[in-house]
């Protein structure tokens, strides 16, 4: 992680003539998405990702939240020779080692692959698997790892709620994560499956189940009997007001709510970046950008299936993106029935939807056939949105 692309160049040839990949990320939006898409063995930190910043306050930050999230990564932080402060304070903090700029190739790799042996056993988990991290900044995602990281070391059982699509099974796998238990990984189980509950005979260790609140009564008291008592549960439901008072005692010690995307803040452009990241990588495209329109037009819209809907759009935009950018045509928005044009005259337009036509003119310098064509629209209709708003 550091913000000096000749910097990670650098960085990416010694790596490389040393057998090592490595991934690089200018900012800290970056990092948190390379995180969450895949696991690393270890992880260089610049300590300042702005220009003019030497206090290290970027660096000390990003490290709390990677520490947070993962407590046994492997950090190696790089900072400046007059940075001994910030070195000492990012070692309290979590780091496991230091480096000093300017630094020689061979201590650089030295140092970091000393610092993975100390680490001893590999991540938790299927390497193959995506890492559980939640993304996000807003207020809503905050007070949501915060509660993660508090109930997953403990034995309670969790029920993780929320709209469907918003991120509830990654949030019960993060839980897990936290938790003493997470160099296993999980049992887990749709509960809706007669034959699926077999394993939970005997089972020690964590179980993610699904679907509690959609048992009747009768299975529900036949769940209950079936859980052992050495099993730590996890489950994700729509709602735990259908769990008897019994089963809610059992996996409902603590309700974890997963937010919808709507009231995340900004979460969902953040979000949309990070899926066009992974989805180029995936598929084998080119790096790509959404334009200033295309992030309004997510700003703006009600995802019919939350994130997972989100996810879904901007993989299909990035298959189908030309010349690496993602236009607000591209994320095939739902679109309303057509009105009469008197009814459309006096349609009222949300604030965000008004900043969508705002980001496509500027993004076009005003060319409404140019613009109208990134926001799907027809010339006339554009035309009439901007006589509305007088733009």
């Amino acid at each position: 992680m550091d913000d000096n692309p000749a910097v990670a160049q650098a960085m990416g040839i010694a790596f490389r003539l040393a057998g090592h990949g490595l991934d690089t990320a200018g900012g800290a939006e970056e990092a948190y998405s390379c995180l969450a898409a895949r696991r690393y063995d270890a992880i260089l930190l610049d300590m300042n990702f702005t220009a003019g910043r030497a206090d290290g306050e970027e660096g000390l930050a990003c490290l709390a939240r990677i520490v947070a999230d993962d407590p046994g990564a492997c950090v190696v932080v790089i900072t400046a020779h007059s940075g001994i402060r910030i070195a000492v304070a990012a070692m309290q903090a979590g780091a496991r080692d230091f480096l000093m700029k300017p630094w020689r190739n061979a201590e650089l790799i030295a140092k970091v692959e000393a610092a993975m042996a100390r680490g001893g056993a590999a991540p938790a988990g299927d390497a193959s698997e995506e890492p559980a991290r939640l993304l996000g900044e807003s207020a809503a995602m905050q007070r949501l790892r915060d509660l993660v990281r508090r109930v997953g070391p403990t034995p309670a059982g969790v029920t993780v709620t929320g709209p469907p699509g918003s991120g509830r099974g990654l949030t019960a796998s993060a839980i897990h994560a936290a938790s003493q238990g997470a160099g296993e990984p999980p049992l887990r189980v749709d509960l809706r499956d007669d034959a699926a509950w077999a394993p939970l005979a005997g089972a020690r260790g964590t179980a993610i189940l699904r679907h509690p609140d959609r048992l009747d009564a009768v299975a529900q008291a036949r769940l209950l009997d079936r859980l052992p008592a050495a099993l730590r549960c996890i489950a994700i439901a729509d709602d735990c007001a259908p769990l008897s008072p019994a089963l809610r005692r059992r996996l409902a010690t603590v309700e974890v709510a997963v937010p919808p995307l709507a009231a995340r803040d900004d979460d969902a452009v953040l979000l949309a970046r990070h899926f066009a990241r992974t989805a180029a990588a995936r598929f084998g495209r080119a790096a790509v950008r959404l334009t200033p329109a295309a992030e309004a037009a997510v700003r703006a819209t009600r995802w019919a299936d939350e994130v997972r809907g989100l996810a879904l759009a901007i993989e299909r935009a990035v298959l189908l993106a030309d010349q690496a950018v993602i236009d607000a045509a591209a994320l095939a928005l739902p679109v309303a029935a057509p009105l009469p044009v008197a009814a459309e005259i006096d349609f009222d337009l949300t604030g965000a939807e008004r900043t969508m036509i705002e980001a496509a003119l500027r993004e076009h310098r005003h060319n409404v056939t140019h613009a109208a064509a990134a926001l799907g629209l027809s010339r006339g209709a554009l035309y009439r949105r901007m006589a509305r708003y007088e733009l």
